[in-house]
């Protein structure tokens, strides 16, 4: 074995590890098992158990990997208490008067329930169950219903905090605390874009969504009033991080104590929804350890054998541009989103791609947000957008072709919007230069 070439069989056990992904392996066993036999014919199976033994303890006791669980629990404790139905209700009050206002208000939902849940699948799933209903009920076509809460569950992943972010940047070893910060700009130029496709199809197709109610100032101070808890959260949470009070595990551990507490005052929190919420975090929280873990090991594998390194200079010697490498990249995550979970599309390519963007003179953090815009970008763009499969078997009388015609103007928002970012990278930097975190 120890003669065996250490590219080839780096490359070898990608094409492995892919066909074991496309068998149905799951995805953190299948990133595991290749690399665990990779790094055997090598360097020897003693070296490689060694890797085995070593690697999930390290990855359990990293503090950054505790603020996920921490996030995904407030999150789950937040919807079990009402905050996401008060998100929709106080947007709805908000933007309501305008024609296609319950879409707008699904945007802005989603926008404040990525803050405090930091998944896309959740929020578009959350929103399904409040949206929908109600939009189908006041007259809005399938279609625009359908592609506002296919897209804006993608807000979940790029409104800070982001479960997705965070692991990309232990991962990496960057400041969790800089990304979120530099992605706060594009989340709200998301939001911003996702507005003004509404605006647009609606201005162009009246048909698809009835007039507005009129503006009641006495009701919309009301909801707002009554809408205090989720707000709250959000302020504490945010607030506590960006001010420097808490660090992000404080802050963390501080919103799911919170969360908890409203929804026991609140009265939602039952014993059944206790145990529900618990159990949903545990379950998450060990898919997303078991994914770090097999990713450490094919990481550390795909080093050993020189892929990463060989990647970088085979891109220098073709001699393109970098934004020319930039953008195929783009094309790669948008396949790669389409097909995979965004924590899965993200965790098998950061070995090869983060040494050959960073080694191009690009900024990490930059690197990170658009990572993640990317991929989340694949999470409504056909033929598998897994926000759209999900919003699909939440709602089975919605055909996926009339989700995916619904989503096809937000995609192209998200293109306009991720190419201005590549364009502009200040978009994403200027904000953690100026509040010191970069």
């Amino acid at each position: 074995m120890a003669g065996l070439d250490p590219l080839g069989t780096g490359l070898l056990g990608l094409a492995a590890m892919f066909v074991l992904i496309f068998l149905h392996v799951p995805i953190g066993i299948a990133m595991g098992v290749v690399g665990l036999v990779g790094v055997a014919l090598i360097i020897g199976w003693g070296p490689a158990l060694t890797l085995a033994a070593t690697e999930p303890s390290s990855a359990m006791a990293s503090e950054g990997f505790a603020v996920i669980a921490l996030f995904l629990l407030m999150g789950n404790f937040a919807n079990a208490g009402g905050l996401s139905a008060e998100l929709y209700r106080l947007a709805q009050a908000l933007v309501g008067r305008f024609r296609g206002g319950l879409a707008f208000a699904t945007i802005g939902a989603c926008a404040g329930f990525g803050a405090i849940c930091g998944s896309s699948v959740a929020t578009a799933a959350t929103m399904a169950r409040i949206a929908l209903p109600q939009m189908l009920a006041r007259g809005y076509a399938r279609e625009l219903a359908a592609g506002a809460i296919a897209a804006g569950g993608t807000l979940g992943m790029i409104i800070p905090p982001s479960v997705v972010m965070i692991l990309y940047a232990v991962l990496t070893e960057n400041s969790i605390i800089a990304l979120f910060v530099a992605a706060i700009v594009p989340g709200l130029v998301a939001v911003l874009f996702y507005f003004v496709t509404i605006w647009a199809v609606v201005a162009r197709r009246p048909g698809l969504a009835p007039p507005g109610e009129p503006a009641d100032l006495a009701a919309t101070l009301r909801v707002m009033g009554e809408c205090w808890a989720v707000v709250l959260l959000a302020v504490v949470v945010s607030g506590g991080i960006y001010t420097g009070v808490f660090t992000v595990s404080e802050a963390a551990a501080v919103g799911a104590a919170l969360a908890f507490l409203l929804a026991l005052l609140r009265g939602r929190m039952s014993r059944a929804a206790f145990v529900d919420s618990l159990s949903d975090t545990a379950a998450s929280t060990a898919l997303i350890f078991v994914i770090i873990i097999g990713a450490s090991i094919f990481s550390y594998f795909a080093t050993l054998s020189g892929m990463p390194a060989a990647i970088v200079a085979g891109i220098e010697a073709l001699d393109l541009p970098p934004l020319a490498v930039i953008l195929l990249l783009q094309v790669m995550y948008l396949i790669l989103g389409a097909i995979f979970d965004t924590i899965a599309a993200m965790v098998i390519t950061l070995p090869f791609v983060y040494p050959l963007v960073t080694g191009m003179g690009y900024d990490p953090i930059w690197w990170g947000v658009v990572n993640v815009l990317v991929i989340e970008l694949g999470m409504i763009t056909p033929p598998i957008g897994i926000n759209v499969f999900v919003l699909h078997g939440m709602a089975r009388d919605l055909p996926l072709g009339t989700i995916f015609r619904g989503v096809i103007p937000f995609i192209l928002a998200d293109l306009a919007r991720l190419l201005l970012l590549i364009l502009v990278p200040s978009l994403a930097l200027w904000l953690p230069r100026v509040t010191g975190w970069l």
